[in-house]
């Protein structure tokens, strides 16, 4: 059952549309990423879907909801934690919490235990009647992810929920998103530019660059439509090797390139101690060999040509020029 449908969710500022015609559905109970670097429209499609900024045009519901025509029922079936934080930080854990519990109506008798539930949820039982102002930013994150589950939410929007993080935080962070989903069913939308994030966390993931979705489906199906693994083999006999290895059920000719052999198979781990038994027998001395899996990295690379960090400097820099001109007319 799909519980988020999106089609052709455009939103214009001025000329420039920041969300391009999108379309895709999210079933409940899944973990589904919006993966793109920053300036993407990853924000933006995320505060129209939490009825924060309304659409130029196309539509969408959450939990069979509009997002044009009936925002307060989208509103009340979900939590957001946005990529800037919103605690108040001369508050306890407890009475952010409390204020939360209260706005979203809660009743007064449930709030203790939902209160309790969540912050231990999060382990951060310790610390729920310090100031707020004196946690890490792992901690306001985790309280902030707690504080977005309080009145019992069907979906969990999270937006560049480890933006910041150290690694370890990032760890932590994402074993709470995994826990959501295993111990109670929420359905995650989550936003991110990490790769590796969105691979550990998510059963699917969208890839948005320019307002566009260019990439959808499942990590591992994404990952496949590359041509598989890769195998690059150091060997002073590359022409000699490759030419053995014609009918090795390579996906595609193997390459060679000063001194080196590289070839693109199925299931790489299995073929590596096939490829030096057969270079052995043949008198060839491998100087090395390494296998690579396909990344979410390598499937952006092959989708836009650049990669993460190369897109994210050209998107930054092209949004400063709209702006530049903007300005000037």
């Amino acid at each position: 059952m799909d519980i988020i449908q999106i089609n052709n969710l455009t939103k214009k500022f001025n000329s420039l549309a920041a969300v391009d015609s999108v379309s895709f559905s999210v079933s409940e109970g899944e973990i589904f990423a919006l993966l793109g670097p920053n300036g993407a429209g990853k924000t933006t499609l995320i505060s129209m879907l939490v009825t924060m900024k309304k659409p130029t045009s196309g539509s969408a519901s959450v939990n069979n909801f509009s997002i044009s025509k009936n925002p307060d029922d989208v509103r009340r079936s979900i939590g957001i934690v946005f990529q800037d934080q919103s605690l108040d930080e001369e508050l306890t854990a407890y009475e952010n919490l409390e204020l939360h519990a209260a706005m979203y109506g809660v009743e007064k008798k449930e709030r203790e235990a939902r209160i309790s539930e969540v912050i231990r949820m999060v382990e951060l039982e310790d610390r729920l009647h310090s100031i707020v102002k004196t946690f890490s930013g792992g901690m306001r994150r985790r309280l902030e992810i707690a504080r977005g589950l309080l009145h019992y939410p069907k979906i969990l929007f999270l937006d560049e929920p480890t933006l910041g993080l150290d690694p370890q935080t990032r760890n932590h962070i994402w074993e709470y998103i995994k826990k959501l989903k295993k111990e109670h069913g929420i359905t995650v939308l989550l936003t991110t530019h990490y790769m590796d994030e969105a691979d550990s966390l998510c059963d699917r993931v969208a890839i948005i660059d320019h307002g566009k979705i260019i990439a959808l489906g499942k990590n591992e199906d994404l990952k496949n439509s590359l041509g598989g693994d890769s195998i690059l083999v150091e060997t002073g006999h590359a022409k000699k090797l490759c030419s053995l290895l014609k009918n090795f059920g390579c996906k595609g000719k193997p390459k060679t390139h000063d001194g080196s052999l590289t070839l693109y198979v199925d299931h790489g781990e299995k073929k590596i101690p096939k490829i030096v038994e057969l270079a052995s027998k043949n008198g060839i001395h491998i100087s090395s060999i390494v296998l690579h899996k396909p990344t979410l990295d390598d499937v952006f690379l092959h989708y836009t040509g650049k990669t993460i960090r190369e897109e994210e400097a050209s998107t930054n820099e092209g949004i400063r020029g709209r702006v530049r001109a903007m300005r000037m007319r």
